[in-house]
């Protein structure tokens, strides 16, 4: 966050610095952009990216999710709900973050974007028959499967609402946002284009612990078995591991997936039982050390990876 006031001296101190630079052709910055620029406050790690990418050095990005925490259990500070109020423009979704949905009403920000008003969500299903007893898991949390960030078709509506909202926001450089988007719409396209090649797998069913991934099989043609539901951190019945571990041998399954964010414990324990190997597809919730990437697109590079190893694509 910007420092809002300094004594005298480091206020006068600023303004000579902040002179210099400007006469030497450079802008001072924080690590999410041009100090002088918009302040943009993202509920997650993918709306982070997208503010990014279209802001460039125009916007300075707040994430009120740090990482390695999960979004979705995520408590706000009263110095984050504070932030909102000040922000220029707010990135969240309604759904899926109760505090981020509180208190974006309660703190009125200048201009927000809610994605759930601009991306169709989906019901919560299963790909797969789990069973009347332990149908759905968890999926009674959420109203609608919340993961939409994981079809980059989808990523591309939600880049082209940051343009227009930023473009509307900073008139003067609409230019310079709409050539970012397109830079960044194009880096999507080809993103689609390289994931609509797992149709042509032998495979087209994959396990994994997160139910995730609705979208991304939907699209592109796969069949999901969730073994925790919507909910990463939700405990599965033994009814429905059973139910998992009976589905992946009917349907030839290599892989047993599980997220960074959390315990491998049950995806080990499966795959261990079946004798199936296991690898991390991540549901992008946040980039840590741990992530195999540095963005949304290469660590989505690497999901792909991983799924066209287990689906036997060549």
């Amino acid at each position: 966050m910007r420092l809002r006031s300094a004594p005298v001296t480091l206020r006068a101190a600023a303004a000579v610095l902040a002179g210099a630079l400007t006469l030497s052709g450079c802008s001072s910055s924080g690590a999410g952009g041009s100090t002088d620029g918009l302040d943009v406050v993202a509920a997650f790690y993918p709306f982070q990216f997208v503010a990014e990418q279209v802001g460039g050095d125009l916007v300075q990005v707040t994430n009120l999710t740090q990482p390695g925490s999960e979004p979705h259990d995520l408590e706000l500070t009263a110095q984050q709900t504070a932030s909102l109020g000040q922000a220029d423009l707010v990135l969240y979704q309604t759904g899926f973050q109760a505090a981020v949905d509180d208190a974006v009403a309660q703190s009125a920000p200048k201009a927000s974007i809610d994605v759930a008003s601009i991306v169709p969500l989906a019901d919560p299903v299963e790909s797969v028959d789990l069973g009347e007893d332990d149908a759905g898991g968890d999926d009674e949390h959420f109203a609608k499967d919340p993961h939409e960030w994981l079809d980059p078709r989808n990523m591309i509506t939600i880049t082209n609402a940051v343009r227009d909202e930023l473009s509307e926001l900073d008139a003067e450089h609409a230019e310079q946002y709409r050539a970012n988007a397109d830079t960044l719409v194009e880096r999507l396209t080809r993103l689609d284009a390289d994931f609509a090649a797992l149709g042509e797998c032998q495979q087209k069913t994959f396990v994994t612990t997160h139910a995730a991934f609705g979208y991304l099989a939907t699209r592109y043609g796969l069949n999901q078995i969730g073994i925790s539901g919507l909910s990463p951190d939700e405990e599965p019945s033994p009814a429905r591991i059973a139910r998992v571990q009976q589905l992946a041998r009917d349907n030839g399954v290599t892989t047993i997936f599980y997220e960074t964010l959390v315990s491998d414990k049950v995806a080990s324990s499966i795959a261990g039982d079946l004798g199936l190997a296991t690898d991390v597809l991540d549901p992008l919730e946040g980039i840590t050390d741990q992530s195999r990437g540095g963005d949304y697109i290469e660590v989505m590079e690497s999901n792909l990876a991983a799924l066209r190893t287990a689906n036997r694509c060549g």
